[in-house]
């Protein structure tokens, strides 16, 4: 009886936890390209030959793609040339599993480079996460402020991403600066935040030609969020867990026993 009952009781366990413990257990991660070099025609991109991207133009982002953990080999073609075999760039893609990525093709055409960004996919309960990147190749360093008022982000370079700020939700009126100065080269009004979301401010195109400077907003909701302080101790973590489960627990070693006695009545 006690096998049979220890059995049972493993048996739900896996079930009812199994597929948190082992959610995060998978061979795969999450990669989008975004589109950003301001004079790049149009273009098709392939992964390990395999197109994933077909006349993708200026600004435009891919939702992620599920790519094996590993090494490949990522093609960038002006679109409909694939059948060429002549790429404008090629790279080679590291990624590790259960991790995010941003691929972003920048820079002019002649200087096309990708630049590879490491997405957090995870927010405290109730705020937000925002990270600024500078991919206008023509543009000075950046301070991105509140309007009229601080700065935020200080002195970002062309390429450079800076980390991300994790602040309340809200909206706010933004605007684009030369580092060091009051000179706005850019303004971003009404720039919304939302709760538990995750965004990337992309600054791409050109500060003085065309396309002209403009941004890029990739807003994702958070995987799974932190929660806003720790338990307190004995309260939360795996003993809240059990707590909440546990009318379930012995609901299943109820039904076990009674289908132990009831097997053991009709053999009797």
């Amino acid at each position: 009886m006690k096998k049979t009952i220890t059995a049972v009781i493993f048996t739900l366990i896996l079930t009812m936890f199994g597929g948190n413990v082992f959610a995060d257990s998978h061979d795969k991660a999450k990669v989008r390209i975004v589109h950003a070099s301001p004079d790049a025609p149009a273009v098709d991109i392939t992964v390990n030959g395999d197109t994933v991207v077909e006349n993708a133009g200026f600004k435009a982002a891919t939702d992620y793609l599920m790519v094996p953990a590993g090494e490949h080999e990522v093609a960038i073609y002006a679109a409909g040339t694939i059948a060429d075999g002549n790429p404008v760039l090629t790279a080679t893609l590291a990624v590790e599993a259960g991790k995010a990525y941003t691929v972003v093709a920048n820079n002019t055409l002649a200087n096309l480079e990708l630049a590879v960004l490491n997405d957090d996919m995870m927010t405290t309960a109730g705020k937000t996460k925002v990270r600024v990147g500078h991919f206008s190749p023509d543009a000075p360093a950046v301070d991105v402020a509140v309007t009229g008022g601080d700065v935020l982000f200080p002195n970002a370079p062309f390429q450079a991403v800076t980390d991300y700020a994790e602040v309340d939700p809200g909206t706010l009126d933004l605007e684009v600066r030369v580092a060091g100065t009051e000179d706005v080269v850019l303004s971003l009004p009404d720039t919304e935040l939302k709760a538990d979301m995750i965004y990337s401010v992309l600054a791409v195109g050109l500060a003085g030609g065309e396309p002209a400077l403009d941004v890029i907003v990739l807003a994702d909701p958070s995987t799974s969020t932190m929660p806003s302080e720790l338990p307190k101790t004995g309260t939360g973590g795996l003993t809240g867990l059990f707590m909440n489960t546990l009318p379930i627990l012995f609901i299943g070693v109820g039904i076990a026993f009674f289908f132990y006695k009831r097997k053991n009545l009709f053999q009797s």
